[in-house]
């Protein structure tokens, strides 16, 4: 087997421009917008307009990706989509997303274990590139929780959002590159997080949709318990495994569930030296698209220097944890002038 380093060469995202503010949210629910920010760390969220689509997110974000990895689409290997809302049941978002960008030499798939899936997507292409001599990867996270969430459920409403981010997997010099990964699944708490209706148990009928099984529901304070009990474990794990102290990692880059949360978790983990990277409060949680996009504004901003530490993590529905180490590369190739979209 050919082993070789691989590292992300290239960042995109798309997030849609209807803005759903705290003040709207506080009137709905009777609370105040300083509630709000003060529970979640979320200002505002962004929700697709009618007729937008989680693909169409994801075409937008991986184009920006392969720009700045200056990659073409007919060079890429492997995509891999991670969402839990996709366009419909069939086909895969990775198939929409492989014909859109002209990819045909590429292999396709959608990866669906919630908001850890970008983590799970990486190390997924990553162990297949492994195999392979140059192979590039597309990894793309794309949610449209807003089309189920329910307006009355003040627990899902006030956090979920839309977005797509983006990213290219490909060769970089030895010392660079993905470190290691930790994956694990806990589907004994699959009932923290459920979406009962659509599915081939609960098919669409006038009674689910009145008794509202298609919206996501959410036990809160035992996701919260999960993810802090949970994820410093793997993180620990990863960071035992591949010999690196807490105070090395240069940027903590986390799904962007609760901005309370996210300061808990990197406060706990003695992550001293990191930079918590957080965009939620301005974009929500997206999904499995919030890593990503967190990642890219990161990244665009000209926050992430060549030879930093990287940890990412992803935790959420499944219930499942994915993290990740990188040491990064730069300059990357087709960024030019760092500016972030709104």
């Amino acid at each position: 087997m050919h082993t070789a380093a691989f590292g992300i060469i290239g960042t995109g995202s798309e997030v849609p421009e209807i803005e759903l503010t705290n003040a709207e949210l506080a009137e709905r629910f009777g609370v105040t917008t300083e509630w709000i920010e003060r529970k979640t760390g979320i200002r505002s969220r962004r929700h697709m307009a009618a007729g937008q689509t989680p693909s169409a997110m994801a075409l937008l974000a991986a184009g920006r990706a392969l720009a700045a990895a200056g990659l073409l689409a007919e060079q890429l290997d492997v995509i891999v989509v991670a969402t839990s809302t996709g366009d419909s049941p069939m086909p895969p978002v990775a198939c929409l997303v492989q014909a859109g960008l002209g990819a045909y030499r590429a292999t396709c798939f959608d990866i669906n274990i919630g908001c850890s899936g970008f983590v799970h997507a990486l190390a997924v292409a990553h162990a297949m590139l492994a195999t392979r001599r140059g192979g590039h990867a597309l990894l793309v996270g794309t949610d449209a929780w807003s089309r189920f969430t329910d307006p009355a459920d003040r627990s899902t409403a006030v956090l979920l959002a839309d977005a797509a981010g983006a990213a290219v997997l490909g060769p970089v010099p030895a010392r660079y590159g993905i470190v290691d990964s930790d994956l694990t699944g806990h589907g004994h708490r699959a009932d923290l997080l459920v979406l009962e209706g659509g599915g081939s148990e609960l098919p669409p009928t006038h009674a689910t949709v009145d008794a509202g099984k298609h919206y996501l529901r959410m036990k809160g304070r035992a996701v919260t318990e999960f993810v802090s009990a949970e994820v410093p474990l793997s993180i620990k794990e990863l960071l035992r495994r591949t010999g690196t102290l807490p105070e090395e990692i240069a940027h903590f880059v986390p799904h962007q569930a609760n901005g309370v949360l996210l300061a808990r978790l990197a406060e706990d983990m003695g992550l001293t030296g990191a930079r918590l990277h957080t965009t939620l409060e301005r974009f929500g949680n997206s999904g499995a698209a919030s890593l990503p996009v967190t990642l890219d504004h990161a990244v665009r901003a000209g926050a992430l220097h060549d030879g930093d530490l990287v940890l990412l993590a992803g935790f959420g529905g499944g219930m499942a944890v994915g993290n990740s180490l990188l040491r990064w590369h730069e300059p990357l190739a087709g960024y030019g002038v760092r500016e972030v979209a709104a």
